[in-house]
């Protein structure tokens, strides 16, 4: 399996769980300890989600300003 496989197959993994754990919240949990762990649990698979789109798109390596300071003119 190569390895954008295995990146796509987790984000899907981790948009499953996430609508999951957003379902159980709006239905409604039994207790605020529940609720405070359920939106932890939101909370970081959010945070990997986003390191994986980062690592995807590049960006800070592609679409950087840079300022050439040695112009001559």
């Amino acid at each position: 399996m190569s390895p954008e496989t295995v990146i796509y197959k987790l984000q899907r993994a981790l948009e499953a769980q996430l609508a999951n754990l957003t379902n159980v919240i709006t239905t409604g949990v039994d207790s605020m300890e529940n609720y405070k762990y359920i939106i932890g649990q939101i909370n970081a698979l959010e945070s990997v989600r986003q390191e994986i789109s980062n690592l995807l798109n590049d960006k800070e390596h592609n679409e950087g300003t840079v300022i050439d300071i040695n112009t001559k003119q």
